[in-house]
């Protein structure tokens, strides 16, 4: 149970959280929202205790384990495999322990609490995992340092959930992930065992991973009950009847301030109009919640519309070195009013399909045509770094309009949704969602006729995701997304295609049936056919890389029998003893003492020899498969 009493942070003499008290019960799954700056993050390193907090207390039971991922991302040589088994720093140790330990009550201590904990499956669960966030077989065993920051904060994700700690705070774990990672990751959290305290705008993650919600507003902390969806709409009953209370005060107001002000002098009525006063004194205003006003994206019309297709792709290839295609066979058509999602996980090709349609890339073989006149932009997050960190907004909107005055440069930065305050201000000061806006306004400047957005959600709130939803669907061109967050795809686009196996093509079905297709049904039947179509040598390499994961099992059956062997003989040494008549005379104390030990043993005998057996049979069944 996570206890915050009474707690107040303050960051920078800014108050964020004023006086405001939770209880998360053990088990519990939810979700830490509110908008962006509210201190949800510090939060976290409240409880964490790398801040202080300003007044209250935060308590967790003694012992419970806390784990986040970690700021840094693995940047090792060691394997993936490797570097997620060691996050359970527990079994490592005994394993390590295991090697050495000589005492035979020592050594049944090591291994009772490494069947506790599962511990001969570690490296499957481990293997699950990172599956699960994207990392083959082979890439697993890959050294940590041959992969990009964004898929090293996918180790560092498997990681922690692969320590399943009782306590687990995550902070926007879905903006290193693809669609496909998102959707594993919110059927791994719906089942984890232990406590999860999630900070996340994706909507349909809210939904279907956690139970309740923790919102953050006005510097109070209020839980409520269910996913994202049914906290919303409580949430706006709970709005519409506090103006309803706020009307109903305010006309009761009124109505005693008018007996008072007509009869506070008059001698007959002074007292009735005292007693007003005063209840017009203790009357506590009803606190009507307050929604801040999110300013909406705006992306300019195109000048002109160009005519359908406005690109039209014939068996198409694409790569960046000649004769090495990422992509090829691409036979597409585009017309101006679509609206499509690129589906496939990260490292097949999507980017490289955005790059190709935005003339950033071109066709090694077949053929690209382009409406004439159609102007194409593209949104991409790594193009957040492209910002000149020590201009402000109106600096970097002037540079595409030299000749404009200044009130028209100013009216262009406030169309792309940065307040007044901030148009001054060097975009490396700006949020990450305000960088985010900016960068948009920037790529949609000039009117394209096609907008590819690749990941626009990253660092946006809930709320400024529903209006980049309004604005993408009133805008007149053709949109392209990629993007992790499914509410915004269901919300915008009308065409799926998937990304898969070298090629894209249409994608029949919805997003529902795509989930089931990564997550099982489909992927099941998928495999099946691939493991008939297995050649011999395949299979035999199959059956090594089996023996070679089931030797740990092995290895710890052999453990095993071993201290049932050494148990049995103190055993039997113990019987000899007390069976000598003369004992109980000469040391009573002793016969006791062995007696009991006697009594401890067959205890333990018989939890070694039902590890044993089960071990057994799963090494069995492991051979046999």
């Amino acid at each position: 149970m996570l206890i915050l009493d009474d707690i107040s942070l303050r960051v920078a003499g800014r108050l964020l959280i004023d006086h405001s008290s939770l209880t998360l019960p053990s088990g519990a799954k939810a979700g830490l929202v509110g908008r962006n700056g509210t201190g949800k993050t510090t939060l976290f390193r409240a409880i964490t205790g790398d801040l202080a907090t300003e007044s209250g207390r935060i308590s967790l039971p003694k012992g419970s384990r806390l784990g986040q991922v970690a700021q840094e991302a693995p940047g090792t040589e060691e394997p993936l495999i490797d570097i997620v088994l060691a996050a359970d720093r527990e079994r490592l140790a005994l394993m390590q322990e295991s090697e050495t330990a000589t005492d035979a009550h020592r050594i049944a201590e090591i291994q009772t609490r490494l069947a506790d904990i599962d511990a001969h499956s570690a490296e499957a669960r481990a293997a699950t995992i990172l599956a699960g966030l994207g990392f083959d077989h082979e890439a697993q065993k890959r050294p940590a340092s041959s992969f990009s920051g964004g898929w090293r904060m996918r180790v560092a994700l498997a990681a922690v959930l692969f320590a399943e700690p009782d306590l687990l705070l995550l902070d926007e774990p879905t903006n290193y992930l693809d669609l496909e990672g998102t959707m594993w990751l919110e059927s791994y959290l719906a089942k984890y065992p232990h406590t999860v305290l999630l900070i996340s705008h994706d909507r349909d993650l809210l939904n279907r991973a956690v139970d309740s919600i923790v919102h953050l507003e006005n510097k109070k902390l209020t839980f409520w009950r269910g996913g994202y969806d049914q906290f919303e709409r409580q949430r706006a009953e709970k709005i519409e009847l506090l103006q309803k209370s706020a009307v109903k005060q305010d006309a009761k107001r009124k109505h005693m301030q008018a007996f008072v002000d007509r009869f506070r002098y008059k001698a007959s009525k002074a007292r009735q109009a005292q007693s007003r006063l005063k209840a017009l004194e203790k009357m506590a205003p009803v606190g009507a919640i307050v929604d801040e006003h999110v300013r909406p994206f705006s992306f300019p019309e195109p000048d002109k519309q160009v005519a359908s297709p406005i690109v039209a792709l014939e068996k198409a290839s694409v790569g960046y070195e000649p004769g090495k295609p990422i992509l090829k066979n691409l036979s597409l058509r585009i017309d101006n009013d679509d609206r499509i999602a690129l589906l496939g996980a990260n490292g097949n090709g999507k980017s490289t399909l955005a790059k190709l349609l935005s003339g950033r890339l071109s066709v090694d073989q077949g053929t690209i045509t382009v409406a004439p006149g159609l102007k194409v932009s593209i949104f991409a997050q790594h193009q957040l770094d492209d910002l000149r960190p020590e201009e402000n907004a109106v600096e970097h909107v002037r540079r595409l309009m030299p000749e404009a005055a200044e009130a028209k440069v100013r009216a262009r930065v406030a169309q792309m949704g940065l307040p007044t305050e901030k148009m001054n201000t060097p975009a490396k000061d700006l949020s990450g969602g305000e960088k985010a806006r900016l960068l948009m306004g920037l790529s949609s400047f000039e009117g394209p006729n096609l907008f590819i957005l690749d990941e626009p959600t990253n660092h946006l709130d809930i709320d400024s995701r529903r209006a980049l939803i309004d604005a993408l669907n009133e805008f007149p061109g053709a949109v392209i997304v990629i993007a992790h967050d499914r509410h915004l795809l269901e919300a915008t686009v009308d065409r799926l295609w998937l990304v898969s196996g070298g090629t894209v093509a249409p994608y029949d079905g919805d997003l529902s049936d795509y989930r089931s297709h990564i997550t099982g049904g489909q992927s099941d039947r998928r495999e099946k056919r691939e493991a008939d179509k297995a050649s011999k040598a395949d299979r035999r390499r199959e059956a090594a890389q089996r023996r070679a994961a089931l030797e740990p099992l092995a290895k710890e059956i052999k453990t095993l029998e071993g201290l049932v062997e050494r148990t049995r003989k103190r055993m039997e040494a113990i019987d000899r003893e007390l069976a000598d008549p003369t004992l109980y005379d000469r040391n009573a104390a002793q016969a006791t003492k062995l007696a009991k030990e006697r009594s401890e043993l067959v205890d333990r005998l018989a939890v070694q020899e039902d590890r044993w057996l089960e071990l057994s049979a799963e090494y069995e069944q492991g051979t046999a498969a």
